[in-house]
Formats: structure tokens, C-alpha cells, sequence
């Protein structure tokens, strides 16, 4: 499906063709194409050049799909079950030269998944981001250690055919996209007062 942004104003197609379907394609992402996604990642802006981000990274048919895939909710099992690719990723919370909090770390990573989705539009490739699944279950199956907190599950692949999905998933991939204005968002002189860019 060809879902395009509706903006108001001009952004790049990238960013407007970018969207996180529901239907994936059981079809195998390139392993060529998970490392240049992830070398998007890697060259993402990140506070004293950290890097705070690490990924867990599942090819369907090995252990690491299967353990991302069981730690999902019940909702995203029922239509990630084709998805090729199934990631986590995590924040590390410290800079790993001092030990010191790193309160830049979650945004960080937000970055560099941020580039990961814009990458994988470009390859023609989909990304849907989950919060929905059990992190305590996926930091003892993966022995993940304390310090790096987890933030999302992510999808990679093709699309696939909006039919094979159940009602609620398949009204969402069909819905029209919505975003708040810019003007619902941007502020100036004190909080809550709008920024008059007209």
C-alpha cells in the first residue's frame, strides 16, 4: 500500500512516504539491506557521539525472532507472525567512558531508529515500531544487563496484503494517516502560546 503524508507543508519523501503498516510480506530481507538499515542507525546524531543505542537482531527461523516474537503482546503476535526482521532496542543509561547518567540516552536512540526507518524507506522496506511486549521477559531471555533499558520492538520487511489481518489491524492499515498541525505543538513566548509562523 502507498500511504503518503498528507502534509501541509513540504517535507522529503522519505519522511512523507515513511509508515508502519501492519501487513508484512513473509518474503527475507537482504541481509545487505539489515546492515545498511543498521548503518543508518549507526550514523545517527547522539550526545558526545555515545551511541547509547544497541539492537537485538532476529532473522525469521533463529533463536533471536522466536525470543523477540514470544515477548510481544498477544495484540502484536497476532499480526508479526510473517515479519522477516523482529529487533528490541535499548538505551544504554551511562557514558561508557565515566559511568556518568546519560540523560541524553533514550533520546538518542529514538535518533537512530528514527534513521533506521528513513533507511528502510529509501531500500523500499517497512519498519513498525511496538511498544507492546513484556521487557522483563525479553532482558531474562536475552540476558540483557542492567543499565540498558528497552525501549521498542521493531518490524522490518516488505508490506503484505492488508486482507490476511484481522478486523482491528486491517481498519488501521486502511485508515487515512493523521497528525496533529504544527501549530498544535510549537510554542513561543512562554508555554502553550502559539508560534506565529504564518
Amino acid at each position: 500500500m502507498d500511504k503518503p503524508a498528507p502534509a501541509d507543508h513540504p517535507v522529503h519523501d522519505l519522511i512523507g512516504g515513511r509508515w508502519s503498516p501492519y501487513a508484512f510480506s513473509s518474503e527475507a530481507v537482504a541481509r545487505e539491506q539489515v546492515l545498511s538499515v543498521l548503518e543508518a542507525a549507526r550514523w545517527a546524531a547522539s550526545s558526545y557521539n555515545a551511541q547509547p543505542w544497541s539492537f537485538l537482531v532476529g532473522l525469521k527461523g533463529d533463536e533471536t525472532w522466536q525470543g523477540v516474537y514470544d515477548c510481544l503482546v498477544d495484540a502484536n503476535r497476532a499480526w508479526a507472525s510473517e515479519v522477516p526482521v523482529l529487533m528490541l532496542s535499548m538505551a544504554h543509561e551511562t557514558f561508557p567512558w565515566n559511568g556518568k547518567p546519560n540523560r541524553h540516552a533514550q533520546y538518542d536512540t529514538g535518533q537512530a531508529v528514527a534513521a533506521l526507518a528513513l533507511q528502510a524507506t529509501d531500500l523500499g522496506l517497512f519498519v513498525h515500531q511496538m511498544a507492546g511486549f513484556d521487557a522483563e521477559a525479553a532482558r531474562t531471555r536475552f540476558a540483557i544487563p542492567p543499565g540498558h533499558t528497552l525501549m521498542a520492538a521493531i518490524a522490518l520487511g516488505s508490506a503484505g496484503d492488508p486482507d490476511t489481518l484481522s478486523v482491528p489491524p486491517a481498519a488501521r492499515e486502511r485508515a487515512p494517516r493523521e497528525r496533529g498541525a504544527v501549530s498544535t505543538f510549537t510554542f513561543a513566548g512562554q508555554w502553550g502560546e502559539e508560534a506565529r509562523l504564518a
